[in-house]
């Protein structure tokens, strides 16, 4: 009887071990293992759901980053307030163009410092939940949208001599219907405001926002609209040589500022696990010969090839000469929003930008992404920074 109970915790103990061994066989040896050079602090991460307002969380996440840097207070800001405010000024300038002019979901991180310049903003906590009008628990603008675009194309193309202006009255009817009434006074922590009073109360300074971006179709040093459809009210950004660009993100974040950051991310490179990297077609580790093989794989087997490598995955080294054969072909597009925050090393030394994403806690990192330098610096269209951020040198070359 003995003998057979220490049998069979022999038995126990030789299956736990091989189980164990299978569990660390079957883990990947080439899994990034990463290492907080720098992490600035930032708000929860958030969710947009079915909505094409990345360019909303982002920016509103970088404000929030921005008051906790200078107030060490953290808020929660409406994206639905933005979303209510920018989607009105969309459709009028829709209207005014007699329909040539782009009405969508996207826009760009300028629409936001625009709103909460000229209207202001509320809490999160003074509007309805996104999506609780309509029965849902997050924002979903499908149907949204399906009401709102024929509307204004109705109105922006209706041949008359005269437009009656109660148009506007049934298109901010629809979106209070689905995103909420903006407040015209609310009460926050014993406090009544109003959007502007509330934004006056944040303790920034709308001046102090500057665009960066980096093309040779413009002269350097000089500011020009970035010509993609979002940029809809054409704001002007601040047109730096690429080695140039790059090292305001790196000052920045060194500094200990966040960057609201748009880009590319229709990209093999970047995958929905939470990594991003340059990947450079013509290796011979990536594709076993060159790069019409590795061309010819599925999307799904480049991106399985790339999660096998890891950090062995070879990257491009990012040039302005690619860049702006990128952007002239369609192939360098304006994406996505997020939040540069941090900055980290993986085992083998390689450094990434620690980048909040607005997918909710999703990924290996819970809604953070590890984006390779190189990866940022190539796909980088434009992005938001504070201009005390900016070294000195470049500073005095754009003259702000």
């Amino acid at each position: 009887m003995k003998k057979t109970i220490i049998l069979a915790a022999m038995a126990t103990l030789s299956l736990a071990a091989n189980a164990e061994e299978a569990k660390k066989d079957s883990v990947n040896p080439n899994k990034p293992v990463f290492t907080t050079i720098i992490e600035n602090p930032i708000t929860s991460i958030k969710n947009q759901a079915r909505s094409g307002t990345c360019w909303n969380y982002s920016t509103l996440s970088y404000f929030e980053a921005e008051i906790l840097k200078k107030t060490k207070k953290t808020y929660d800001l409406c994206e639905m307030f933005v979303c209510n405010k920018n989607y009105m000024d969309r459709a009028v300038l829709k209207v005014r163009m007699h329909g040539d002019a782009q009405f969508s979901q996207g826009g760009s991180a300028y629409d936001v410092l625009y709103v909460l310049q000229n209207y202001g903003i509320c809490p999160e906590e003074a509007m309805p939940a996104p999506g609780s009008l309509y029965g849902d628990t997050l924002n979903n603008f499908n149907q949204l949208f399906a009401v709102m675009e024929p509307y204004v194309k109705a109105v922006a193309t209706k041949d008359v001599k005269k437009l009656n202006p109660a148009w506007k009255n049934g298109l901010q009817g629809i979106l209070d219907a689905y995103l909420g009434k903006c407040p015209e006074n609310f009460k926050y922590e014993g406090k009544q405001y109003t959007p502007k009073t509330f934004a006056a109360s944040l303790g920034l300074d709308w001046n102090d926002y500057v665009s960066i971006t980096s093309y040779t179709h413009h002269p350097f040093y000089t500011s020009f609209p970035v010509e993609v459809q979002d940029n809809w009210r054409q704001p002007g950004s601040w047109n730096l040589p690429m080695d140039e660009m790059a090292e305001v993100i790196e000052n920045a974040v060194r500094q200990g500022y966040t960057v609201a950051w748009g880009g590319d991310v229709s990209e093999d490179g970047f995958t929905r696990d939470g990594l991003a990297l340059l990947v450079d077609t013509k290796s011979n580790d990536l594709a076993g010969s060159d790069m019409a093989k590795w061309l010819k794989l599925s999307a799904t087997e480049k991106k399985n090839k790339i999660k096998e490598l890891g950090v062995n995955v070879k990257e491009e080294t990012p040039s302005q000469e690619k860049r702006q054969e990128e952007y002239d072909n369609w192939t360098l597009t304006d994406d996505h929003g997020m939040l540069i925050y941090g900055i980290a090393k993986d085992q083998n030394g390689r450094e990434y930008y620690m980048v909040k994403n607005s997918w909710g806690e999703t990924g290996d990192y819970k809604g953070i992404w590890y984006m390779s330098k190189n990866f940022i610096v190539a796909k980088t269209m434009d992005f938001m920074v504070n201009k005390n951020a900016i070294p000195a040198k470049i500073r005095k070359k754009l003259g702000i």
